[in-house]
């Protein structure tokens, strides 16, 4: 047998292997289900693969490029092949996935029994699909609606009834706060005891590296160790919340949140001018105690608010320097005309900072598609991105009007002297000006 014949042989060998593991023609066709067939899978099956699939396999990303939002996907298959066998549960891998024999899905857990039992029912009535009929979020009506009825972050705030304590374990003396007595009940539901208190040496120190992010000095430890009044603690607190050093160590915190930097990043990272400004406005706004309300309208809306909070000492437009953080973040260095992805990214990167800081939500998901956990269609992300985007960044001054009183009216006096002097010149120098047209014209 020569060269071509083993080629032809293997290749006639391989078609019949295809053949005999191949669906047949009836299985690739799209039958017309019955009325009761179209109710099962709306009932039973549509809103299983909604809920538990097409965050993964649907039309926005499909892992090992499977589609189960069709028949024709589910039959063409992934990366291992056809997901359903129509007519046979035992051997289709939607099935064995489920069942959690070899692959296991969903991801993180594993379907009820009564559903995994519809969907092997659903697969041995022929996988019926009702024809054009595409599964997708938006084909469950109320799935946002859903979100926001049952995840306690979405429910209105409603005033508590008064909480029953915990039993004191040890008598009243062993809670000082009610928060101690919650936390004293966790410990021993869990087995476990609280911690001994602290000697005065380690609690100073822990105090005011909690409240400062420095050590106390060898005098200050001494003065608290020393001082055995019931309200030296509070009188250590106070003091520390007091401290300049407060509000640095706590505003570092903030400034992580708004990515704040003094440089835009990128490759050729351009300082961004005046970005100090911004830290010590925050410094300031935790050592006076802000309320975080205002803090967050001065970031919003700070240039707009009609009473803003002013700095007499230092004359200081407080609020208007809130708005400023819009103004951090990396940004490119080319022309956002000709190429609109680095304006595009500026305020992607806006919408992803305003949604986790103040909302806690990655709002920024829903730049690409509806947010897959989270009541954010990809509607409400434009919306949000033409408010930012249609708004203009310009150069604001942050002093008070007074700041600046003295020296503008100095300058309204000098306006008249300086008019004076400089019509005597233009005066004088009129009579030279026969001699430049006659050496214009000659030179012409």
């Amino acid at each position: 047998m020569n060269g071509s014949h083993v080629i032809i042989r293997c290749l006639l060998v391989a078609c019949s292997i295809l053949a005999a593991t191949s669906l047949p023609a009836s299985a690739t066709e799209d039958p017309k289900p019955d009325a009761v067939s179209i109710e099962f899978f709306e009932k039973q099956i549509r809103p299983l693969l909604v809920k538990q699939c097409i965050s993964c396999h649907g039309q926005d990303q499909q892992f090992s490029e499977l589609r189960v939002d069709s028949r024709a996907s589910l039959l063409k298959g992934g990366k291992r092949g056809p997901a359903i066998i129509p007519g046979d549960a035992t051997l289709s891998l939607l099935a064995k996935a489920v069942r959690h024999e070899g692959l296991k899905m969903p991801m993180g857990s594993k379907l009820t029994p009564e559903e995994i039992a519809a969907i092997e029912k659903w697969i041995s009535l022929g996988a019926p699909f009702p024809s054009g009929s595409a599964v997708s979020s938006a084909a469950a009506p109320g799935f946002y609606e859903k979100i926001k009825k049952e995840h306690w972050a979405f429910q209105p705030i409603n005033r508590l009834l008064p909480l029953t304590l915990p039993e004191k374990e040890g008598g009243p003396a062993n809670a000082v706060h009610p928060v101690d007595s919650f936390v004293r009940a966790a410990l021993s539901n869990a087995g476990l005891k609280p911690a001994e208190p602290a000697d005065r040496q380690t609690l100073v120190r822990r105090v005011s590296l909690v409240l400062t992010g420095l050590p106390p000095t060898p005098l200050e430890v001494d003065l608290f160790v020393r001082d055995a009044s019931p309200e030296a603690y509070a009188r250590l607190v106070d003091r520390l919340l007091a401290s300049p050093h407060f509000g640095e160590r706590w505003a570092r915190h903030w400034m992580d949140v708004m990515r704040f930097a003094e440089t835009f990043g990128n490759d050729w990272n351009y300082e961004i001018k005046g970005a100090w400004l911004y830290r010590d406005y925050l410094i300031r706004a935790f050592n006076q105690d802000v309320p975080y309300d205002q803090l967050i309208r001065e970031h919003l809306a700070g240039d707009l608010l009609q009473k803003p909070r002013i700095n007499a000492k230092e004359g200081i437009n407080e609020s208007i320097i809130g708005t400023s953080f819009l103004r951090l973040g990396e940004l490119g260095h080319d022309d956002c005309i000709r190429f609109r992805q680095i304006r595009t990214d500026v305020v992607d990167n806006q919408i992803d900072t305003l949604g986790k800081a103040f909302q806690g939500l990655t709002v920024a998901c829903a730049r690409c598609h509806d947010h897959k956990l989270d009541p954010i269609p990809t509607s409400d992300y434009y919306a949000l991105y033409g408010a930012l985007t249609s708004a203009r960044m310009v150069m604001r001054n942050a002093d008070t009007p007074d700041v600046n009183a003295a020296a503008k009216q100095r300058l309204r006096e000098l306006k008249p002297l300086i008019r004076s002097e400089l019509a005597k010149q233009w005066i004088q120098e009129t009579s030279v000006i026969p001699r430049y047209l006659m050496a214009a014209h000659r030179a012409w």
